[in-house]
């Protein structure tokens, strides 16, 4: 295995209430993703996946534990890392277009046509060329899901985080997002160079990832790994597809 490019060390986290409870949400998390490495992270709802995300991505910051980005660690954002959530949070005031350009206003090096130009690409990129002058309330669920993705990869970042990006699409939507994520994940001179797929849907789980981890309820705990050792495209109506989905429900159960 290559060298991890995202590396989470003993990494736990609690959420306090106004009462004063303390919530164990995350305990004593290990994980490494490597370099052109698909990881899934499948727990059942609830489980803290989100919150492991965030922390991964820099937004939060653990209650013990660090997390490392290239050998070094990570205290805040940084446009190496992105993050696609579950809801696609666009600004319903701004543009397609415009919405994507956001994601490069702090890349102070690029002229305004610089800027432009790449988030065109990119929207060209994911299926939405000629749609940059429309504003999210006149797509579809699934063209609001690319636009996000648009903006996640136009800073060309090294690693993808997603957390359930393809549940609030229709199916044929999802098949086609799920496909092109891949792709692009596998095209050397594209970014990113790694992702990373939280899911409960394990069959989802299964048809992307090149190793799969499984996190018990809350707090959530690694319970196991499962290495897929499948070709891709992967068809889920093989017999060997189906061992590992029974093999990573066994680990959740």
């Amino acid at each position: 295995m290559s060298e991890a490019i995202l590396s989470v060390v003993n990494v736990s986290h609690n959420f306090y209430t106004k009462k004063g409870m303390t919530i164990e949400v995350l305990k004593n998390m290990n994980i490494s993703l490597y370099y052109g490495e698909f990881l899934g992270i499948v727990g059942q709802s609830g489980s803290g996946k989100t919150t492991l995300l965030k922390i991964m991505a820099g937004l939060i910051k653990p209650t013990s534990g660090s997390v490392f980005y290239k050998s070094k660690p990570i205290n805040g954002p940084t446009p190496a890392i992105s993050l696609v959530f579950q809801e696609p949070a666009l600004f319903p005031w701004l543009t397609v277009l415009e919405n994507v350009v956001l994601a490069l206003k702090r890349f102070k090096e690029l002229s305004r046509e610089e800027v432009v130009e790449r988030a065109r690409s990119y929207l060209d990129m994911v299926g939405l060329s000629g749609f940059e002058s429309v504003y999210p309330g006149e797509l579809s669920g699934g063209m609001k899901q690319r636009v996000v993705l648009a903006r996640a990869l136009v800073t060309n970042p090294d690693v993808l985080l997603m957390d359930e990006p393809f549940s609030n699409v229709d199916p044929l939507t999802a098949v086609s997002l799920r496909r092109e994520i891949d792709m692009l994940r596998a095209h050397e001179t594209l970014p990113p160079s790694s992702v990373l797929l939280v899911s409960h849907n394990v069959e989802e789980i299964v048809e992307l990832s090149d190793r799969v981890i499984v996190l018990s309820g809350r707090p959530a705990e690694i319970k196991g790994e499962v290495k897929i050792s499948m070709e891709k495209p992967r068809d889920r109506r093989s017999p060997l597809f189906y061992e590992y989905v029974d093999a990573i429900f066994t680990l959740m159960s």
